[in-house]
């Protein structure tokens, strides 16, 4: 009778060799092309483009940046869009941005060629800030109790989503804002 041999059985003898001429040869090219990477992410990438966020946070109450954005919103709306109140802040002012529960507030709208400061924070959960408004594109995590701090000047003309890119809860796909820009 012929025995049985489990898959899981130790093997016999020496089951394993040394590495052969061809895996030594992979082995060290991966080590030197990770190695080369990680030199062009901590050095030459920051040198050559404008790829990094200038992102700076600082902790805030929740509440207390919800009134905020709220004064922000009174002052500076100009109308409605879908029940989302509509604002254009004066060129190289504040863009308070709340994310709550499905929903981006307020809808914004920028001149092209400005620049703009944006304070985002959630008043909930977290959220993904997510913008892709050329040549930018901009992720961002937003934390409550935390404000994210990252200006922005737009190049380009046009209505931009603004999407949650953290899945926040049963809504999650409805979380749409909107960036206008106009001349």
């Amino acid at each position: 009778m012929a025995s049985r041999v489990s898959a899981l059985a130790k093997p016999r003898g020496v089951w394993w060799e040394g590495l052969g001429r061809d895996e030594r040869l992979w082995v060290w090219l991966t080590v030197i092309w990770g190695i080369a990477m990680f030199l062009m992410i901590a050095f030459v990438w920051p040198l050559i483009g404008e790829e990094q966020n200038r992102l700076h946070s600082y902790r805030v109450d929740p509440v207390t940046f919800a009134s905020q954005a709220e004064a922000f919103i009174q002052q500076y709306q100009i109308g409605q869009r879908d029940g989302v109140p509509v604002v254009a802040p004066p060129p190289g002012g504040d863009v308070y941005l709340d994310a709550r529960a499905f929903a981006w507030q307020p809808v914004v709208q920028l001149k092209r060629g400005e620049t703009y400061r944006f304070l985002i924070s959630s008043r909930d959960v977290q959220h993904g800030f997510s913008l892709v408004m050329p040549p930018h594109s901009i992720n961002v995590q937003v934390l409550p109790g935390y404000v994210a701090v990252l200006e922005l000047t737009p190049e380009e003309t046009g209505e931009f989503p603004l999407i949650c890119n953290e899945y926040c809860g049963l809504g999650h796909h409805l979380m749409i804002g909107r960036i206008i820009v106009t001349e």
